[in-house]
């Protein structure tokens, strides 16, 4: 597991997850704390990864803990992300479901390229360069996306970004629901 903290996972609407973020700077013990706590924000929220607007903070870096193409499990940390994508005939589509924890509950059809590159800096600052095929292929598009202020749905068609936003609401309603009922049982 991991030594950090989970903290909330923010959700569509809050203004960090919709705008670009600032690049990391410095490879400090403080970075390091924070990719401790997206860590743990991530797996308690049962995710394959997590970008730093996604618990509200201001910062190029996403954390994976997911499977390859080929089920071989990957996990690490990419800080100021850039993904080279396959052009041409070397360009083929994934037409998967996508899910995001800022968008809680509902998934969507999302054609995605089935492999990414992804080059940036690990934790100490370090270049590394990550390939992704399968879901991890999916993950490191996703998480640069979210430090460049776009959500999966905002790649969906109006109608689609329409039935997933209805969706998360209508989860978030019964949830709220149910905590209400179980408050107002006697013990």
């Amino acid at each position: 597991m991991t030594s950090g903290q989970a903290r909330p996972i923010t959700v569509v609407g809050e203004p960090i997850l919709h705008r670009s973020l600032r690049p990391v700077e410095s490879y400090d013990a403080d970075l390091a704390a924070l990719v401790d706590d997206m860590f743990a924000s991530m797996y308690e929220a049962d995710g394959v990864g997590l970008a730093a607007n996604q618990i509200g903070v201001d910062l190029r870096v996403f954390v994976y803990d997911c499977p390859d193409g080929d089920d071989v499990h990957q996990k690490g940390v990419v800080c100021n992300p850039t993904v080279v994508l396959p052009e041409g005939p070397d360009r083929h589509l994934d037409d998967g479901d996508e899910g995001c924890l800022s968008v809680p509950g509902p998934h969507a059809p999302l054609a995605r390229p089935d492999r990414a590159t992804c080059h940036g800096f690990d934790v100490d600052g370090n270049p590394v360069t990550v390939e992704g095929t399968g879901l991890l292929a999916r993950c490191l598009q996703h998480e640069t996306d979210h430090l460049n202020g776009k959500l999966y749905i905002d790649r969906l068609s109006t109608r689609a970004r329409k039935k997933v936003l209805r969706e998360m609401e209508e989860i978030r309603a019964e949830v709220e629901a149910n905590a209400q009922a179980d408050a107002e049982q006697p013990l």
